[in-house]
């Protein structure tokens, strides 16, 4: 049984992190830290473990970390963790800036944890037989990706994510569009990007092979315009990347069973390892100094 300290409150920790850690048979949740102390209890109570009023203090209790905090604080977290040789199920994206990406990765590499990114599409089992098919199949010249969503309705939980709302789409959501084009197109090269209305984010990406995708992203779509549509297009015609077919809880889920295999196996060679995390900040922090800059930019 891996012993898990949990680290955030929000709707994300207490209904996906939190509810897939207590149903899981190889799991048990220990205790709860977050920044605000009223919601560290009342999660702590709801599955009845401790709330740790210092971080430091659930890392020496456990096992592994699980967070669902915002990127900067999560970093943070995770080196602390990794130098204190916990395993580390972290969310994405990894950091908001490469220097605090590499320090996770140095963490983790240096005391040997096992690490798992959760990046959800990459955790549906439909999603990722089409990845692996698509990719071995080869050929593919261009992807497009257009992920609209519209977090901010005074109904969705997300609303009042500060974090999200000061980034936007291309922290948010930007990952989840890269970790399904990089498993077929490939690493990025060239990062050109701009902005549009809405919190509209446009990408255009180089990858190594010659390869090329287009991203477009917002959080603050109008209602009627949500969409995803991740496609490829090349020498066996176009692929649709088919929606998740499971719940956030059940990919989670498999994220932790995976983590466990890491583990159990002694293996650090996960798909979606703190490496890959960080490959991912790199193409957003590029991206972030493109629209900056109004030029693209070379990924060295």
């Amino acid at each position: 049984m891996l012993r898990f300290g949990l680290f955030g409150t929000g709707h994300w920790a207490a209904e996906t992190h939190a509810a897939a850690l207590s149903a899981h048979p190889r799991a048990e949740l220990a205790g709860v830290w977050g920044r605000d102390p009223a919601k560290a209890t009342t999660l702590a109570r709801r599955h009845g473990v401790p709330a740790y009023d210092e971080a430091d203090a659930l890392i020496e209790a456990v096992d592994a970390i699980a967070v669902a905090l915002p990127p900067d604080v999560q970093a943070e977290i995770a080196v602390r963790a990794a130098t204190a040789g916990r395993h580390l199920l972290l969310d994405k994206p990894l950091a908001l800036d490469l220097a605090d990406a590499d320090r996770v990765v140095a963490a983790a590499e240096q005391s040997g944890v096992a690490s798992v990114v959760f990046f959800t599409q990459r955790f549906h089992p439909n999603v990722v037989g089409f990845l692996g098919a698509t990719a071995a199949a080869g050929g593919w010249h261009h992807a497009r990706v257009t992920l609209f969503s519209s977090i901010f309705q005074p109904q969705t939980p997300y609303a009042d994510s500060t974090w999200r709302r000061e980034h936007g789409a291309l922290w948010d959501i930007g990952p989840h569009a890269l970790s399904m084009v990089l498993p077929v197109l490939g690493p990025v090269s060239r990062v050109s990007a701009t902005d549009g209305p809405r919190g509209l984010v446009h990408l255009l990406l180089t990858h190594e092979g010659g390869a090329t995708s287009s991203l477009s992203l917002t959080l603050d779509a109008p209602p009627g315009a949500v969409t995803r549509d991740v496609v490829f297009f090349g020498e066996n015609g176009v692929a649709a990347v088919p929606p998740g077919d499971g719940s956030p809880v059940s990919a989670f889920g498999l994220a932790v069973d995976q983590l466990l295999e890491e583990i159990d196996a002694g293996t650090r060679d996960h798909h979606c390892d703190v490496r890959f995390g960080r490959e991912v900040v790199a193409v957003l922090a590029a991206a972030e100094q493109s629209r900056t800059d109004s030029r693209s930019l070379l990924l060295s």
